[in-house]
């Protein structure tokens, strides 16, 4: 029998992420020892409170059965617990709080119930692919918003075309921002709010490196800024806050008829998540806030570190304000990809290409602080040998 798949399989991106895997694993399995700096993955285990949580949660007979079709009301307290503690921002849990498998899904799902074929949704470039990838399930047009240096990667609206303005009915926004590693000031937002409200365009903040900023200063949830649940929703997610990537654990926050739109179709995929992870999650997120504090030092004495070494080889660049990313330049001479696979192949060191984060993301590169202090400096000294920096 001939299978025949649905067009909307040809319309799919290329998993940009698994391709670079596949490189990296190649150049593993030639023997190399390889430092990779390319992919978003937390390199330390999830708090131990919270695994002891799990594993005690596990055990309950409660957990063992299907739990509420749109999640555990305790889960969703904790969420809207946490907003109030650190934004001051106050949620109803029953009716502002969406439970997801994770913030990617969500991302993918609110296309899904926003978008109609030929419809527009504005993305950020250099952005998170996976936004795109919601867009082409939808059969929806995406319009870039370009993400310059001289702009502090903000987008400038006044750069959309009138035409595109008034077909978009989206926008995906991103601070502190992957790949750039910029943060928004809150002026930004209320910019943002004023222009989704004249132009009747839903904004979808993701805020997965909501916990992660540094040198003192703290990141500008779009749900704490004045008419933010108006005009839109909030993405969170456990899987860098906590270390808990392979949880799969988010959330979605804000406007109640767009979490009514998102629990409708996740009633239809889902029947929520393993009770015993949602407890788990209870935990990490009412509990000491300390492990949060730790990992984000960690990360600032990487980036430290990080940056140290390469202004000393020649590669300037501004640190890093949030996330636990770093975008870098490229030398002159080549493109992002070009200069990604000749670290991978000369000096054994995996990077992210800007062009894979969209078109303006060309000409940079990211490096994420996912390895210690120590093999950050190796990767900058391997990468030195090469003499692109001289």
């Amino acid at each position: 029998m001939r299978i025949q798949h649905a067009s909307m399989v040809d319309r799919l991106p290329t998993q940009f992420f698994s391709t670079m895997v596949a490189k990296v694993n190649k150049v593993i399995a030639a023997g190399h020892d390889v430092i990779n700096l390319g992919q978003g993955n937390p390199d330390l285990p999830t708090p131990p409170h919270i695994v002891e949580e799990l594993q005690k949660q596990a055990a309950n007979p409660l957990h063992h059965k299907y739990p509420p079709f749109q999640g555990h009301r305790e889960l969703k307290a904790a969420i809207a617990h946490w907003y109030k503690q650190e934004f001051d921002v106050d949620l109803d849990p029953d009716e502002e709080v969406a439970i997801l498998f994770g913030s990617k899904t969500g991302l993918v799902e609110i296309c899904q119930v926003l978008l109609n074929p030929g419809d527009v949704a504005l993305v950020p470039d250099p952005g998170y692919p996976d936004y795109w990838s919601g867009i082409a399930v939808a059969d929806a047009k995406m319009v870039l918003m370009p993400l310059r240096a001289g702009n502090r990667f903000l987008p400038d609206y006044g750069e959309l075309s009138p035409e595109d303005v008034d077909k978009a009915k989206l926008m995906f926004l991103n601070y502190p921002n992957n790949p750039t590693a910029v943060n928004a000031p809150v002026e930004f937002f209320e910019e943002t709010i004023r222009f989704a409200r004249k132009n009747e365009i839903v904004v979808c903040h993701d805020f997965a490196y909501g916990a992660i900023s540094y040198d003192g200063k703290k990141p500008v949830s779009f749900m704490q800024v004045p008419g933010a649940k108006e005009v839109g929703v909030e993405f969170y997610t456990l899987s860098k806050t906590y270390n808990m990537a392979g949880w799969r654990v988010g959330a979605m926050v804000g406007n109640r008829e767009l979490v009514r739109l998102i629990n409708l179709i996740q009633d239809h995929y889902f029947v929520s998540l393993f009770g015993a992870v949602q407890m788990a999650a209870v935990r990490a997120l009412t509990d000491s806030q300390a492990c949060v504090r730790d990992l984000v030092g960690i990360y600032e004495s990487r980036r430290n570190a990080l940056f140290s070494s390469l202004d000393q080889i020649g590669w300037k660049a501004a640190p890093s304000q949030g996330s636990f990313f770093a975008w870098l330049p490229v030398p002159a001479g080549y493109t992002s990809a070009e200069f990604a696979d000749i670290l991978l192949e000369k000096a054994h060191v995996m990077v992210a290409p800007g062009i894979g984060f969209g078109p303006t993301g060309e000409g940079y590169v990211r490096i994420g602080l996912l390895s210690t202090e120590e093999r950050l400096k190796e990767a900058v000294q391997r990468i030195h040998t090469l003499g692109l920096f001289q």
